[in-house]
């Protein structure tokens, strides 16, 4: 398997982290000192800790995407380890953060790293999340949000993409996958709209899907030509 990864892009938002997070820590704590010894500035240490929380959030978001290791370019990396050199892995260099090309056809694959257990209530529409630590939810984790919308804004990024480049009766589905890659997770969402699996899973699943439903390997190669213009 080919692995193409843009680690400047990396490398500047795991700083990016870093410095959001320690700003965050500095400003909060400033709002807290404020609260404590000058009362009469209540104005003031609200909006140091209201800033300084939002400081704090943006440094996990980053810190969960591009400064935590393993990350998430590296899960999915060990999680497709064996694939055979048809398929290229595109972190961070595409129109979407990670794509899957080869005779499974065209995967957007969404990593997210919520603990405790991942359902899909198909009636509402809506995803959920039971059990896992409380205090990472709030502090140290994202919430697993609405993965349909970034599924939905993923697969059409990279088919509007396609689009530009492929002739009409040669653009493929563009299909995605949301992979979870806490080992504290498990997964009950069957009937969610977009396959949803624990990493471990998905080599197998691709396998599967190369063996059901494959594109060819003329498709597979001008597309990998496509999204590698300078090799």
């Amino acid at each position: 398997m080919d692995i193409n990864t843009n680690e400047r892009l990396i490398n500047r938002n795991a700083r990016i982290g870093q410095i959001a997070s320690i700003a965050g820590l500095i400003v909060l704590g400033g709002g807290l000192f404020i609260s404590f010894t000058r009362p009469e500035m209540f104005s003031i240490s609200l909006i140091a800790l209201l800033v300084g929380f939002a400081l704090s959030q943006i440094g996990i978001f980053f810190a969960n995407r591009w400064g935590r290791r393993p990350r998430p370019d590296e899960i999915l990396n060990a999680a497709l380890k064996g694939l055979d050199n048809r398929y290229s892995l595109y972190h961070y260099i595409t129109p979407t953060s990670h794509l899957l090309v080869g005779p499974a056809g065209v995967w957007v694959l969404l990593p997210r790293h919520q603990a405790g257990t991942i359902t899909y209530d198909e009636q509402k529409g809506r995803w959920r999340q039971k059990g896992g630590n409380f205090y990472l939810k709030i502090f140290a984790q994202e919430n697993l949000g609405r993965p349909d919308l970034d599924i939905g804004s993923e697969t059409q990024a990279i088919s509007n993409y396609l689009d530009d480049h492929l002739e009409e009766d040669k653009r493929p589905e563009i299909q995605a996958a949301l992979i979870m890659t806490n080992e504290k997770c498990e997964v009950d969402a069957d009937n969610a709209p977009a396959p949803t699996m624990k990493d471990g899973k998905l080599k197998d699943f691709v396998r599967k899907t190369a063996k059901g439903k494959p594109i060819s390997l003329d498709l597979v190669r001008e597309i990998q030509e496509i999204l590698n213009p300078g090799d």
